[in-house]
């Protein structure tokens, strides 16, 4: 690798890392980065998701205090994250590089749709959170089954799980974003670790690749979880967006008209 490459990584890594700490989208940074240094589309997503789920070490020591708080919630949602991840991984894996390319600008739109209606999530939370506490019976099953979907989601592609996860967080009655965050750090911690077990057998990562960028994510992620109510998340979120869907019209060109 050049420096050039081997910077453009670090960094990506590292915005990618700070975005997955304080809301989700980070892959939307990572996956193109690596794309764009000539990496194949189904490698790309594997090297991704082990970089970033390796520097999710240092978002959950930036929210340790939390830790004991999100425990009760944990038995209800490992399980079928870690299921759900698995089939995901999966599926990835016996698609192959050329189909799965034909994905990527489907995937990335769909990711980016996400990241821009977090904060449509967010005001649903807050309206319905009455009702949720109200009927939390059926609102932790209903969570449980969105979080298996979420999950398998997770294993194949995974940018914008994070708030997925938040909004259904906020539909089972939590409020602390503090405590929701480090819930769905661990959560989504769990879904890519199981994808990255298994892309690893598969051999689908470039490891020299997935080590520089571990790096950057170990950076970010703890940067972004300690100093997240200092950052100006609108902006980010605005930056972010703007950059996914330029990649989908990018990627779709590619794909489908050159």
């Amino acid at each position: 690798m050049s420096w050039t490459e081997i910077a453009g990584l670090v960094a990506a890594a590292a915005g990618g890392g700070a975005i997955n700490a304080v809301a989700g989208g980070g892959t939307l940074v990572t996956f193109p980065t690596l794309l764009l240094f000539n990496t194949p589309a189904n490698i790309a997503n594997a090297t991704s998701t082990l970089a970033l789920v390796i520097g999710t070490s240092g978002s959950l020591f930036g929210y340790r205090q939390h830790l004991a708080s999100v425990k009760p919630w944990l038995w209800r949602f490992v399980p079928i994250s870690v299921v759900g991840g698995l089939i995901g991984a999966v599926l990835l894996t016996f698609t192959e590089n050329r189909i799965f390319a034909k994905f990527v600008p489907f995937l990335i739109l769909f990711a980016t749709l996400l990241f821009l209606a977090q904060g449509f999530f967010r005001r649903l939370i807050n309206s319905e959170r009455e009702g949720a506490r109200a009927s939390s019976k059926y609102a932790l099953q209903g969570a449980i089954l969105f979080q298996f979907a979420v999950a398998i989601y997770g294993g194949y592609f995974g940018a914008g799980i994070g708030i997925l996860m938040l909004a259904t967080l906020g539909f089972i009655g939590l409020s602390n974003i503090h405590e929701m965050n480090t819930l769905k750090t661990i959560l989504g911690s769990l879904i890519n670790s199981v994808a990255a077990i298994w892309f690893i057998f598969a051999g689908l990562i470039d490891w020299p690749k997935a080590g520089v960028m571990t790096l950057g994510s170990l950076a970010g992620y703890f940067l972004g979880s300690h100093f997240s109510q200092r950052i100006p998340q609108q902006r980010v979120r605005q930056i972010i967006t703007l950059i996914g869907f330029v990649l989908s019209a990018l990627t779709f060109y590619q794909q489908f008209v050159r």
